[in-house]
């Protein structure tokens, strides 16, 4: 294994685990707030618990290998959870109105540092992974 490979591996190691952490992180704070959804809206309450199976699935799909498309899910999951936030504090949700305007709730603001990070872990990860061969070609004609 040369130095290129190695440090291939470490990066691969290093984002493959902050995304499972994150995704931990998101799973913990939706299992913690999930009671009282269950109690107010219990469809959300149901969302929720999509939403812990999707990011344990997703974790598990990471600690395999890194896989794009275990990628694009887990930054597809976490920008699905910000986009119900935003939608819940400013138009409100089907039967879910009492939090309109309330931005300043603990957990929903974790939560949105989490899965912002988890958006930009799977972007950064995609960015590696994906092969970008019209832009590195750019990129090689200007460096001549």
């Amino acid at each position: 294994m040369n130095v290129k490979e190695m440090h291939e591996a470490v990066r691969d190691g290093l984002i493959r685990g902050l995304a499972i952490v994150g995704l931990a992180g998101i799973a913990l704070i939706h299992v913690l707030d999930a009671p009282g959804q269950f109690a107010e809206t219990p469809y959300l309450g149901w969302m929720y618990v999509a939403l812990i199976l999707g990011c344990v699935a997703i974790a598990g799909a990471l600690v395999r290998s890194s896989d794009p498309r275990a990628w694009a899910a887990a930054a597809g999951l976490a920008l699905s959870v910000m986009v119900g936030y935003t939608l819940s504090r400013t138009t409100g949700l089907p039967g879910m109105s009492g939090d309109i305007g309330n931005w300043g709730e603990q957990l929903g603001i974790a939560s949105l540092f989490v899965e912002g990070a988890v958006v930009a872990v799977s972007a950064f990860a995609l960015r590696v992974l994906v092969p970008q061969p019209r832009f590195r070609a750019v990129a090689a004609e200007v460096t001549r």
